[in-house]
């Protein structure tokens, strides 16, 4: 069986969802998974970029990180995607990419696929579950087969999201930390090892 193909597609504004992307990548790869990382396109004005200097580091840090086309999600044997929340709901670069992919979805080319969705926000209780419960509405649509973490480990008692790996950053005064990271794990090696379980079936 060849290996499971893994996307993890994000939007990050000061870098917290880029380096849970990041972790998650690592992670998968550690499991044995072919993985591409691709950011959504940025849309807000070089201004708007400009006066907050952390998201103008993000953004020049990450500029190596190609920008995600529909080839990356078609591709895969599973998806997971990363945003900040806004509003309780994902950004609005997130979505834009999203909602171009009508013409596959038509197809049937998003369908059976593993999907699952990871989270930042500034305060505690920020529209972390209402974020992912948002993003998960699109791939209900998809027809992809929805692999959130759950309870599955103990160590989600600690991080105590059961819809994907979540991080309070505090306005950037609480960096990625090792609670997150072990959420990532749990989460990166779940996706991995149900969508090698359903590539085998469908093959079989």
């Amino acid at each position: 069986m060849s290996k499971v193909k893994l996307s993890v597609i994000y939007y990050s504004s000061t870098g917290t969802i880029a380096e849970i992307a990041r972790t998650l990548v690592a992670e998968a790869e550690q499991a044995g998974a072919e993985v591409r990382l691709r950011k959504a396109p940025e849309l807000a004005p070089d201004a708007a970029i400009d006066s907050n200097p952390a998201w103008r580091a993000n953004v020049d840090a990450t500029s190596d990180v190609p920008e995600v086309t529909a080839d990356d999600v078609v591709w895969a044997d599973a998806v997971i995607f990363g945003s900040p929340t806004r509003y309780g709901n994902i950004a609005a670069q997130l979505k834009q990419f999203i909602d171009t992919l009508g013409g596959e979805w038509q197809q049937g080319l998003l369908a059976d696929k593993v999907y699952s969705g990871f989270a930042s926000s500034a305060t505690l209780h920020g529209g972390q579950e209402s974020t992912l419960l948002a993003l998960y509405n699109t791939i209900h649509h998809f027809g992809g087969i929805l692999v959130s973490p759950g309870f599955t480990d103990g160590s989600k008692f600690v991080d105590g999201n059961p819809y994907g790996t979540s991080h309070v950053d505090a306005q950037g005064s609480n960096p990625v930390n090792d609670v997150t990271r072990t959420a990532a794990g749990v989460q990166a090696r779940r996706v991995v090892r149900i969508a090698q379980a359903l590539k085998a079936g469908l093959a079989a």
